[in-house]
C-alpha cells in the first residue's frame, strides 16, 4: 500500500450540540475540491460519513436524523451486527438505487436484504477510485465470559484508501496483535473509547495508538463526557506518541487537504 502522509486539517465545523433525535444537517456535505479535500462527519456513536472523489461512504450509520435522507450513500461499510452498529431502518434511510452495501459474511440476512457483498479480513475491494480494504475486527472476554465479538465471527474493521490517505475504522475491537500489521500504514486511526462492550479502553488506546503510529486519532463509540474523561487521562501520553488528537462531538465535521 503506496502510503503519504502530506494531509492539512483546513478546519473542524462545529454543528451545535443537540439531542441526536433533532434535525442536524451535517457541515461536511459541500466538497470544496473533489480531488483534494476529504470531508469527515463523526455521526452517532461508531458512526461515520467520508466524503471524496465525489462519493459518500458510510460506516456504521446509527440514530441519524431523518434528514439524512437528503444525504444518500454511494457505498456503506458495516463492521458487525450488533444493533448499534447496523440497523436496517438507517441503511433504507440513506439507501439510493445504486448503493453498494458491504457486510461481514456472517450477516447472510442483511446481505439479502441490501443484495450486498460479504466480506472477510483481507478482502480488498474498490468503491470508484477509493480502495477498501476489511481487516481483523474482534474482542478479547474477560474470564468466564463469551467474547461479545468473537473472532470465528470474522467481523471486519476498515481501512479506507483515497490517494494514499488512509483511514482506519476500528469497528468494536479490542487492541488486538493484528494491529502490527499496519504500523505507519495509518494517517487517521478511529478507535472505540468504550467503556462496555469488550472494546479497547482506556490505556489500551493508547497502546493501539503506539502501535498503529497514525498522524491523527479520531474518538468514537463514546458514552456522555466519556470523550472529555478518556482524553483529560490519557491525552498527553496519545500526544506523545507523535499523534494529534482531532476531537469530535458527535454530528461534527472536519475537512482533510491531501
Amino acid at each position: 500500500m503506496a502510503i503519504t502522509k502530506k494531509a492539512i486539517i483546513l478546519i473542524i465545523l462545529a454543528s451545535s450540540a443537540v439531542a441526536v433525535t433533532a434535525v442536524v444537517v451535517p457541515t461536511a456535505v459541500v466538497i470544496v475540491n473533489k480531488n483534494s479535500t476529504i470531508n469527515f462527519t463523526l455521526l452517532y456513536n461508531a458512526g461515520v460519513m467520508i466524503e471524496a472523489k465525489g462519493l459518500r461512504i458510510y460506516i456504521d450509520p446509527y440514530n441519524l436524523p431523518n434528514n439524512y435522507s437528503d444525504y444518500p450513500a454511494d457505498a456503506v461499510l458495516i463492521t458487525h451486527d450488533h444493533g448499534d452498529h447496523c440497523s436496517d431502518t438507517m441503511l433504507q434511510l440513506i439507501e439510493k438505487d445504486d448503493t453498494q452495501f458491504f457486510f461481514p459474511e456472517i450477516m447472510t440476512s442483511f446481505i439479502t436484504l441490501f443484495s450486498g457483498t460479504g466480506v472477510k479480513p483481507g478482502d480488498t475491494f474498490n468503491i470508484g477510485p477509493i480502495a477498501i480494504t476489511a481487516f481483523y475486527m474482534y474482542t478479547f472476554a474477560p474470564i468466564g465470559y463469551d467474547s461479545s465479538h468473537p473472532q470465528e465471527s470474522n467481523y471486519t474493521s476498515y481501512i479506507i484508501d483515497i490517494d494514499g490517505f488512509t483511514f482506519f475504522h476500528a469497528g468494536d475491537s479490542s487492541n488486538i496483535p493484528e494491529y502490527s500489521q499496519l504500523t505507519d500504514l495509518i494517517d487517521v486511526a478511529l478507535l472505540p473509547l468504550g467503556p462496555g462492550c469488550q472494546t479497547m479502553v482506556d490505556q489500551d488506546v493508547v497502546n493501539a495508538i503506539d502501535t498503529i503510529n497514525p498522524e491523527y486519532f479520531i474518538p468514537i463509540h463514546y458514552a456522555e463526557d466519556a470523550d472529555l474523561m478518556f482524553l483529560n487521562n490519557y491525552g498527553t501520553a496519545i500526544e506523545n506518541c507523535g499523534c494529534e488528537i482531532v476531537h469530535l462531538s458527535y454530528f461534527e465535521s472536519t475537512k482533510f487537504k491531501i
